[in-house]
């Protein structure tokens, strides 16, 4: 166990724990027409929160009305970055108000292989008080520094955050 402080917040403390994450992805079908022919719709879940219905990427023959891979990934980034800042404002007595983040990925198929190379979380957070926006910034990175699913991707994860106060 370790125990931190960041500047402005309470002591918090890190544990040896380990955390895991089971998830079960399931498909049934043929692949026996081709690459053209086979369904890529498939169900992932994570008991006991309900089933994701998901697929490929529209470019990829996938389902445009299902997930895909590519948006869960930067979903993922953008929801860890936003539970992250939100615990080190609560930690700094900061009331955020609202945060929205019109993230996007960016992946390039004339550079192998295939992958993410990109993400950019734009979030737009609004507090109430009267907090510098310096302030913000400085929370917004050391959120993004301590984001699990940051800290585990390899692409380039960019933050641009914007900031209101809320009247």
């Amino acid at each position: 166990m370790a125990a931190y402080r960041l500047p402005g917040q309470e002591a918090f403390v890190v544990t040896d724990s380990v955390h895991r994450y089971p998830v079960a992805c399931s498909w049934q079908g043929s692949t026996a027409g081709g690459y053209d022919a086979y369904e890529r719709n498939h169900e992932a879940s994570a008991s006991p929160a309900p089933n994701l219905a998901l697929s490929g990427d529209v470019a990829f023959r996938g389902d445009a009305r299902r997930w895909n891979p590519e948006a869960l990934l930067v979903t993922a980034a953008a929801s860890c970055q936003l539970l992250s800042f939100l615990a080190i404002a609560a930690r700094a007595r900061i009331d955020v108000v609202a945060y929205r983040d019109d993230a996007e990925g960016v992946m390039r198929e004339a550079d192998p292989p295939m992958r993410i190379t990109r993400i950019v979380l734009r979030p737009h957070i609004t507090v109430r008080g009267d907090t510098p926006p310096a302030r913000l910034a400085h929370l917004v990175g050391v959120a993004h520094r301590e984001c699990f699913i940051v800290n585990s991707l390899r692409s380039e994860v960019v933050v641009e955050p914007t900031f209101d106060t809320a009247p």
